[in-house]
C-alpha cells in the first residue's frame, strides 16, 4: 500500500486527492477529491517522512481500508457495474466503530477497485471550516475523477514480486522494465561508468569517487531503463556537484557523494521516475531488507553486464561492522554497512553510485545508500559500504532545492 500526503493549507479543514491502484492496470492508478474535515493542517504533513506525516498517511489508510471493504462486501463484485465509476459524493464516518461508506445516492463502483491501494495527496484548501479533530475518526467526503500515471508520486513502481533471495547481483537476479525506475547509468565518453537515482526530472545522486576519470560535464551522459543498450532515455549532463568535503587522494571515502545536474529534463513514466529522498532525521533500522541494483561486474574485477541485476540485503549496525574482524573502526557516521557477514551478495565493480533502497509499509521506496566502498565482492565479514543519504540530506537540498 501507499499513502503520500502534500499540505499547503492554513489550519483547517483539508482537502486531498484519495488514489487507488488497480492490480489489472499496474501503470496507473485512480485519482478522487477527497475532503477530511476535522484535520487541523501541520507544516511537518509537507515532507513525507515525518512522524507526524506518517501516523496521519496510516489513519487515513486504515479508514479507507476498512470502508472500502465494508462497502465491497454490501456491494459484491457481481452487483458493481464494471463499466461505471465512483460519480456520487460519499460521507466517510469515523473509523473503526462506525466506518462505512454512506450513500447519498447510487453508489456504481467499476470493478477495478478490487484489490484497492489508497493513496492520499493532501494539498490547499480554502474552506473554512475549523472543526476539531477527533481522536481516532476521520471525517470527509469521496469523488473519483480520473485516472493518473503511477509516475506521479516518487517511490512508486509497478506492482511486482520482487526476488527475494540470497543471490548477489554478480551472477545474480535479472531486473524487469519498471522495477527499479529511478535507477540510472551516468556514462564516460559513452561507457558505463556508475549508477545514480533518479532524485527529480533534472537531479540524479550518485557516489563522488566515480568522477575520478574527469569531471567535465561534456563527457558525460546518463540513461535510463533496464538496459544500457538500447537505453529508454538518455539525456546530456549539464553540470556536475562533488561534495566539497571528497578528497580523492585521500582515498578514505569520507563524503563519498555528488549530484550531477540533466541538461534537460526526464520524461517521468512508469518505468522511469524518481525515488522519495528520506528527512535528514529519519532511521532506518538495523536488519531492515534493502535492495541495491546495478550494471556491475558478475565477479570481482570482472566486466559491467548490459541488463539491471538486483539483490535483497540486510542493514548492518555500525557497531558491528565497525569490529575488528569486519571493517576494523573505519565507518564513520556518513558510512552505513548492508549485506552479509558470511558474503555472497553484495554489490560490485560498476555499482558504484548506484541506490540502496528500502520501503515503507505502503510500498513506498525511499534512498538508503549510494553504493560506495566494500573489500572485494561479497567476501566473508566485507559487506558492502554505503554513503548514508540521511546525512547528507541538508547538503544535497542546500544544492538542489530538493
Amino acid at each position: 500500500m501507499f499513502c503520500r500526503v502534500l499540505c499547503m493549507s492554513k489550519p483547517m479543514r483539508t482537502v486531498s486527492d484519495l488514489s487507488f491502484s488497480s492490480s489489472v492496470d499496474q501503470d496507473r492508478y485512480y485519482n478522487a477529491t477527497f475532503v477530511i474535515s476535522n484535520v487541523y493542517y501541520d507544516p511537518y504533513y509537507q515532507r513525507q517522512t515525518t512522524e507526524q506525516f506518517r501516523h496521519l498517511s496510516e489513519e487515513i489508510e486504515s479508514t479507507v481500508n476498512w470502508d472500502l471493504a465494508l462497502f465491497l462486501l454490501i456491494c459484491g463484485e457481481e452487483s458493481c457495474d464494471s463499466g461505471s465509476s465512483l460519480d456520487q459524493r460519499q460521507g466517510l464516518s469515523s473509523w473503526p466503530s462506525a466506518s462505512r461508506w454512506q450513500s447519498r445516492g447510487s453508489l456504481p463502483v467499476g470493478r477495478f477497485i478490487i484489490p484497492l491501494l489508497p493513496c492520499c495527496l493532501l494539498r490547499e484548501s480554502n474552506d473554512s471550516d475549523h472543526s476539531k479533530r477527533d481522536a481516532g475518526a476521520l471525517a470527509g467526503d469521496c469523488q473519483l475523477r480520473q485516472s493518473c500515471p503511477l509516475s506521479a508520486g516518487c517511490g512508486l513502481r509497478r506492482q511486482m514480486t520482487t526476488f527475494s533471495g540470497v543471490e548477489r547481483i554478480a551472477g545474480g537476479q535479472l531486473a524487469r522494465d519498471g522495477e527499479w525506475p529511478w535507477q540510472a547509468s551516468i556514462q564516460l565518453d559513452g561507457i558505463h561508468r556508475c549508477g545514480a537515482s533518479v532524485i527529480s526530472n533534472t537531479w540524479l545522486l550518485t557516489a563522488a569517487h566515480c568522477f575520478r576519470g574527469g569531471t567535465d560535464p561534456r563527457r558525460w551522459t546518463a540513461s535510463f531503463g533496464t538496459l544500457l543498450r538500447p537505453p529508454t532515455q538518455k539525456r546530456f549532463v549539464r553540470n556536475i556537484i562533488i561534495h566539497e568535503g571528497y578528497n580523492d587522494h585521500l582515498h578514505n571515502h569520507e563524503d563519498d557523494v555528488a549530484l550531477v545536474e540533466l541538461a534537460s529534463p526526464i520524461k517521468f513514466t512508469s518505468d522511469v521516475h524518481s525515488v522519495c529522498l528520506p528527512e535528514a532525521s529519519h532511521e532506518f533500522p538495523d536488519n531492515a531488507s534493502c535492495f541495491v541494483t546495478g550494471w556491475g561486474a558478475l565477479s570481482n574485477d570482472g566486466y559491467s553486464v548490459n541488463q539491471l541485476r538486483q539483490a535483497e540485503v540486510k542493514i548492518i549496525s555500525t557497531r558491528i561492522c565497525n569490529m575488528g574482524h569486519v571493517y576494523h573502526g573505519v565507518i564513520t557516521p556518513g558510512m552505513l554497512c548492508a549485506g552479509y557477514l558470511e558474503g555472497q551478495v553484495d554489490a560490485c565493480q560498476g555499482d558504484s553510485g548506484g541506490p540502496l533502497v528500502h520501503a515503507n509499509s505502503r510500498g513506498i521506496w525511499y534512498l538508503v545508500g549510494i553504493v560506495s566502498w566494500g573489500d572485494e565482492c561479497g567476501k566473508l565479514n566485507k559487506p558492502g559500504v554505503y554513503t548514508r543519504v540521511t546525512y547528507y540530506r541538508d547538503w544535497i537540498t542546500s544544492k538542489t532545492n530538493i
